[in-house]
């Protein structure tokens, strides 16, 4: 095992299986949306059956931040957590629950949040509460790109709890500041020995509103709903993933320029599954839905020192995966009091051929849904109606085998059933909020 290596965490917001090149996606009319990230896949390892904690934002940013499955915490339950939030007590990452931050920084580890937080509201809650050392960024779900406000009007921009004003464009400023970070931890190394860091990017990006660089002029136009439900298009959502990546490359850049990239592990995923304008090819569904489309997201893992270029990985795994295999790369012990659900990867980012079972598990209070991957199976349910599939031989889900093999379908829902026994049950105030219905646009 090579040394502690520096972390560099990167989420993207609501993108989808294959909006990257290296998915599958299509090129854009300027050309390749993705090439950074294409390139961090090549010469690294990519991940073709990986999941988000969850099908929508803040319950996955609790799987990510606890290594636990969310629903042991009541904030996760808010589906997501809103605006409304603000001022609540007990709708936030409770600040005494280690985190994947607290833990590596316990280890002697740098820690910062670049990007979104949405995990709750100071005073309760907030990054520097659970582990970072600093934060700048958007505190809520969604902020306009260029006035930084929140869907309810608010400015939210934050350098650590103070609010901070500052112009431009925010995937931009995320990368900017993220490459000003790496540059600090540099020289703080330089002067004071090796010790590594862990940046947290979380991108906004591509979340609505459908602003790419060029679009100041729409900030004001949307400010009274940022879920933008008149404009955008792929084109200015491919765009938008495009400024995203450049800024990738700054940052990676930056740590080229400093020697660092060999013992710099850089993680790249997505919160949860497309949404309007997403490609997911060729998955069914998006945000807020447990089939495919929803929870199935890109995983790249880049570590010049110990993972093989050019690497395929077919290895089932969710958020709270990476996390525990962060903790665990970074030489930090998880709290016993807080036992870890995740399972870590290192062992497959060494050799992609190894392969291990790894049952996950999904629960939704919208539309009642569950889930349950387990090997080649998916035991599904929406509405009230049960599912089976087959998901090697129809990722697009469409082929119900459930009155094929009702053997199956009884032995995975119990199974479903025997986990969920373990977990916290959704609570009667629980919210869910959606930002349009079918009245806003046909149902895909």
């Amino acid at each position: 095992m090579a040394q502690r290596p520096n972390i560099l965490f990167i989420v993207a917001d609501d993108l989808g299986f294959a909006d990257l090149g290296c998915y599958g996606g299509r090129q854009a009319e300027f050309g390749a949306v993705s090439p950074q990230l294409d390139a961090l896949a090549a010469q690294g390892i990519r991940f073709t059956q990986g999941y988000s904690n969850s099908p929508v934002c803040s319950p996955t940013r609790f799987a990510l931040m606890t290594a636990r499955y969310q629903y042991r915490l009541r904030g996760a339950a808010e589906e997501p957590i809103n605006s409304k939030s603000r001022g609540s007590t007990t709708l936030g990452l409770p600040v005494d629950h280690p985190t994947l931050p607290s833990l590596l920084k316990k280890a002697g580890y740098r820690t910062a949040l670049i990007g979104k937080w949405h995990l709750g509201y100071p005073p309760a809650f907030g990054p520097l509460r659970s582990g970072y050392d600093e934060f700048f960024g958007p505190m809520s779900g969604g902020v306009d790109y260029f006035t930084h406000c929140s869907s309810g009007g608010q400015h939210d921009l934050w350098l650590g709890e103070e609010e901070r004003a500052e112009e431009g464009y925010l995937t931009d400023l995320l990368s900017h500041r993220a490459v000003d970070f790496v540059e600090r931890m540099a020289a703080r190394n330089a002067g004071e020995g090796d010790a590594p860091f862990f940046l947290s990017l979380h991108y906004t990006a591509p979340h609505w509103p459908w602003e790419t660089r060029d679009d100041e002029a729409l900030a004001q136009e949307v400010k009274g709903n940022l879920f933008h439900l008149h404009g955008g298009n792929i084109h200015t959502y491919r765009r938008m993933i495009h400024h995203m990546d450049e800024g990738i490359g700054w940052v990676m850049q930056a740590l080229r320029k400093h020697g660092m990239e060999r013992d710099t592990l850089v993680v790249f995923t997505s919160d949860n599954g497309g949404e309007r304008f997403s490609d997911s090819w060729p998955l069914v569904g998006g945000k807020m839905d447990l089939t495919e489309g929803g929870i199935r997201v890109p995983w790249i893992a880049h570590w010049p020192a110990v993972i093989p270029a050019g690497q395929v990985s077919a290895q089932h795994c969710m958020t709270m995966d990476w996390s525990t295999t962060l903790i665990e790369a970074g030489g930090a012990q998880a709290d016993p009091a807080y036992p870890l659900d995740g399972v870590s990867l290192l062992p497959v980012l060494q050799d992609a051929r190894r392969i291990f079972a790894r049952p996950l598990h999904w629960r939704m209070n919208h539309r009642g849904q569950r889930a349950l991957r387990d090997g080649k199976w998916k035991y599904l349910r929406v509405d009230g109606h049960d599912y089976l599939f087959d998901i090697p031989a129809d990722e697009r889900e469409r082929a119900n085998l459930a009155s094929r093999d009702p053997a199956r379908l009884a032995a995975l829902r119990d199974a479903w059933e025997s986990w969920n026994e373990t977990m916290p049950p959704i609570p009667d105030d629980a919210t869910v909020s959606l930002g349009y219905s079918v009245k806003d646009m046909p149902q895909r």
